[in-house]
C-alpha cells in the first residue's frame, strides 16, 4: 500500500531510527538526503503530511516521493534518487569495445609514429576511422569521450608501469646461495660459529660502479651568504671531462672498501681488483666473492688468473637481473649521497683522486651492511 491510497505505517527499527537521526543532523551528507532522512523521521513519529511540509519547508510531491518508496523498498531506498535512462546510449558496447581495442594496441602497430597513445592522439585516430569501422557515432568524438570509455575499463594507454621479466631459470637457486652466505657471515660475525674451519673465509661483495661522469665548472661556485643566499650558487652550464667506472668490492665482516677507479672496465681492471685483495687476505685464507656474471668476471683471462690462484678465490653468482642482492650496491649508493653528490671536477685524474679520497674516508669509519630478510630464502 502506497501513502496516497492511505496511511500507512513506517516502522523502524532501532538501528534505522538511530541512522536518520545522525543523517538528518549532518552538516556533510548531501541535502537532498539530509531532508529525506528528516521526512522519514517525521513520518515515523506520525506527523501528518501538512505538518511535516510547514516543519520541514519541503513540497508535499517530494514527501509522497520520499514516503513511498521507503514503504515499498525500504529506507535506505527511500533516501536515494531513482535512476531514470532517458533514452537508450548512442554509443554502442561494441563501439566502446572497438575504443578499447585501438587503446591496447601500439599506435606504431596501426601506421603511426608514437610509441604510446596520448588522449589526444587516441581521440583523433578514432575520429577519423570511425565511419570506415562502422561506427559513425564516434566520428564526432571527443577526448573527454574517449576518456570516459577508458576510465570505464581501467585504461590508462598513455602511462607505462614497469616490471621485470624474469630472464634466469635458476634465479631461486642462485638467491638462496647467495643468501646463505649471507646467514654464514652473519652468524660467523655474531659468533655464534666456532672459528675451527681448516682455512679462514673472507666474504667480498663486488660489483663495477660505470660512467660516473667528470663534470667541471664554467663559473666558480657562490658561496652561501647569510641572510641573503641561502644556497651555494652555481652557473647552469658545465663542461663535460668524460667517465670513468668505479670496481669495488666491500669486506662484509668488516667494512672495508675495496675500489680502483679505471677509464674501464675490462678483464684487466677486474684482476687488478682481485689482486688488491690477494694482497689484502692472509696467504691461507679463503676470498668468497659475491659477484654477477659481468663478462669481466667469467672471461678467458679472469679463469687464467684465478687458475694460478688455485683454492684462494670462491665464486657466488647473483642471478641474473638480482643485483639488489649484492650488498656492494649499498656502498654505492652511500658514495652517490655523499662525496658523489653534485661532484664537479677539472679533468678525469681530479675526478680519480676525489673518488679514492671519499673511499678513504669510508675506510677510515667503515660501516658493515647485513641482510637481515633471511626469509626470502622460501620461493
Amino acid at each position: 500500500m502506497t501513502m496516497k491510497s492511505g496511511r500507512a505505517a513506517l516502522v523502524l527499527t532501532e538501528e534505522n531510527r538511530a541512522k536518520l537521526s545522525e543523517l538528518a543532523a549532518s552538516r556533510t551528507a548531501p541535502a537532498r538526503e539530509v531532508e529525506r532522512a528528516a521526512v522519514l523521521l517525521k513520518y515515523a513519529e506520525g506527523l501528518s503530511i501538512t505538518g511535516i511540509k510547514r516543519q520541514l519547508g519541503v513540497s508535499r510531491p517530494m514527501i509522497y516521493k520520499c514516503v513511498d518508496k521507503a514503504l515499498a523498498a525500504g529506507v535506505q531506498q527511500g533516501l536515494k534518487d531513482t535512476y531514470h535512462r532517458p533514452h537508450e546510449p548512442e554509443i554502442t558496447e561494441a563501439a566502446k569495445a572497438w575504443v578499447v581495442s585501438l587503446a591496447c594496441a601500439k599506435p606504431k602497430d596501426l601506421g603511426l609514429a608514437a610509441e604510446l597513445w596520448s588522449i589526444a592522439a587516441l581521440a583523433r585516430y578514432v575520429s577519423q576511422h570511425a565511419e570506415a569501422s562502422g561506427f559513425s557515432r564516434l566520428a564526432k568524438a571527443g577526448k573527454s569521450t574517449v576518456w570516459r570509455i577508458l576510465d570505464e575499463n581501467d585504461l590508462k594507454p598513455h602511462k607505462i608501469s614497469y616490471y621485470l621479466e624474469k630472464r634466469d631459470p635458476d634465479f631461486d637457486r642462485k638467491m638462496h646461495e647467495v643468501l646463505m652466505v649471507y646467514r654464514d657471515v652473519s652468524l660467523y660475525a655474531e659468533g655464534a660459529v666456532h672459528d675451527g674451519r681448516t682455512h679462514p673465509i673472507y666474504t667480498v661483495s663486488v660489483d663495477e660502479k660505470p660512467g660516473v661522469q667528470a663534470i667541471g665548472l664554467t663559473a666558480p661556485d657562490l658561496p652561501p651568504v647569510p641572510g641573503k643566499a641561502p644556497n651555494v650558487g652555481r652557473d647552469y652550464e658545465y663542461v663535460r671531462h668524460g667517465t670513468v667506472s668505479i670496481l669495488a668490492g666491500i669486506d662484509l665482516n668488516s667494512g672495508h672498501v675495496f675500489a680502483n677507479v679505471e677509464d674501464r672496465h675490462r678483464s684487466r681492471e677486474f684482476i687488478d681488483l682481485l689482486k688488491s685483495m690477494d694482497a689484502y687476505y692472509p696467504s691461507e685464507a679463503i676470498i668468497r666473492v659475491v659477484l654477477d656474471n659481468h663478462s669481466a668476471h667469467i672471461s678467458r683471462e679472469t679463469m687464467a688468473y684465478l687458475a694460478t690462484q688455485p683454492g684462494r678465490f670462491e665464486y657466488v653468482h647473483t642471478p641474473k637481473h638480482g643485483s639488489w642482492l649484492n650488498l656492494i650496491e649499498c656502498a654505492f649508493s652511500k658514495m652517490a649521497r655523499t662525496f658523489l653528490r653534485h661532484i664537479r671536477v677539472t679533468s678525469i685524474a681530479d675526478l680519480k683522486a676525489r673518488i679514492l679520497k671519499g673511499i678513504d674516508e669510508m675506510n677510515a669509519t667503515p660501516v658493515v651492511f647485513r641482510w637481515k630478510k633471511f626469509d626470502l630464502e622460501v620461493s
